[in-house]
């Protein structure tokens, strides 16, 4: 049974991207955030009690745990398919320029992006990339169609004639109103969006010559980046071993963070039932960093796993997360670098597919441990 622990840091945290860096080579190196699980892992890993040679611990997080004045919140990767939509208004002084859309913090409701008709005639003379869709090929995702019916709509699918999108929602979502949106429901209150609880920090390296007013020729500059969590945001994560309240490094440079139990976390009884498609299920969210193998054949990773290839119909997702690689400077070979799918990516299907992890399903021992530490999570949702 895993135990929930939040992870408070005590100064800035450094994870660095995994795009090669030397500070003979190149003088800036840039960080990400939140961290991979396996980054995560270790950190409380180090700290167990057991035989960490012999356990099979399990893991699952990290994800953000926000105090307020009352309780605790758990915020989420907002799903990728989310638009926000507002009413126009009769005053045209009220309603923003079009290229100003993303700076618009209020918004009416929020919509989901849709498959393209392609038996619609507004699509006949239109071309996606290669001029023609092949069989099994991925549908375009475009913006709801507009009803003729009403000027104001309650649907995520469709949009009312005095609705018009007004950018898109912020990047994290509380978890209830996640719940809400697998089950098909409309949102409404931006409030339950959050920008990156987080400010960047660089942090400048430099050697100088001895004696001298110059900086080394090699190693001498760099810089890094470095965040900081904002006050009463914390990382939490689960694992299937007791920890008690202890202090933890947490990323590069010796960067510490207190671990400490919780009771329970809010919101994750409910979470959980979303783990196992149900026969009315048609849309997945993508919960922590996954790993789709997008030719059976070839070790190849991209957005959509190769096996979902007949059963998939859409997807919307980000730019892939680059982690892992080889480095010159470690005695041990790392891993190699590959692409993860971003959490918070939505697949839209025709029906399930009977092999429903994103994970490739190949006998493989680091494979092995990312099942292990639930990459790939996924709930399973409704489309309306």
């Amino acid at each position: 049974m895993k135990k929930w622990y939040a992870i408070e840091a005590l100064d800035v945290l450094l994870f660095r991207e995994a795009k090669p860096f030397s500070p003979g080579e190149g003088a800036w190196a840039k960080g990400m955030f939140p961290p991979m699980p396996t980054a995560v892992f270790q950190a409380l890993r180090s700290v167990t009690k057991t035989d960490k040679t012999t356990e099979k611990l399990e893991f699952i997080g990290p994800f953000l745990l926000r105090e307020t004045s009352t309780g605790e919140e758990l915020w989420l990767p907002t799903p990728k398919d989310l638009l926000c939509v507002k009413e126009r208004s009769n005053n045209l002084d009220e309603n923003p320029e079009y290229d100003k859309i993303e700076e618009l913090d209020e918004w009416s409701r929020l919509v989901c992006l849709q498959p393209s008709d392609l038996s619609s005639p507004i699509w006949k003379d239109v071309c996606f990339g290669s001029a023609s869709l092949e069989e099994n090929h991925l549908v375009p995702m475009i913006p709801p169609p507009i009803t003729d019916n009403a000027d104001i709509c309650d649907s995520p699918s469709v949009r009312g004639k005095n609705e018009w999108i007004c950018g898109r929602p912020k990047p994290w979502i509380k978890a209830g109103a996640l719940i809400r949106y697998l089950k098909g429901e409309g949102l409404h209150n931006p409030q339950d969006f959050h920008d990156d609880p987080w400010s960047v920090q660089v942090l400048p390296h430099i050697q100088m010559q001895t004696n001298q007013r110059q900086v080394l020729n090699e190693d001498g500059y760099f810089t890094e980046v470095a965040v900081r969590l904002h006050t009463g945001w914390k990382l939490v994560a689960a694992i299937n071993t007791t920890l008690e309240s202890s202090v933890v490094r947490l990323g590069g440079e010796g960067h510490r963070a207190l671990v400490s139990p919780l009771e329970s976390l809010p919101d994750w009884d409910a979470i959980e039932e979303f783990m196992q498609p149900s026969s009315d299920c048609n849309k997945a969210y993508l919960l922590t960093p996954g790993l789709a193998q997008t030719d059976p054949e070839k070790f190849v990773y991209g957005i959509c796993p190769g096996v979902w290839r007949e059963s998939l119909l859409s997807c919307a997702s980000d730019r892939p997360i680059l982690w892992g690689g080889k480095s010159k400077h470690t005695a041990t070979p790392m891993l190699p670098q590959r692409a993860f799918v971003p959490p918070g990516t939505v697949y839209l299907f025709k029906q399930i597919p009977k092999e429903t992890s994103v994970l490739p399903s190949i006998n493989d021992g680091v494979l092995a441990i990312f099942k292990y530490l639930n990459y790939g999570t996924i709930l399973w949702g409704i489309r309306k």
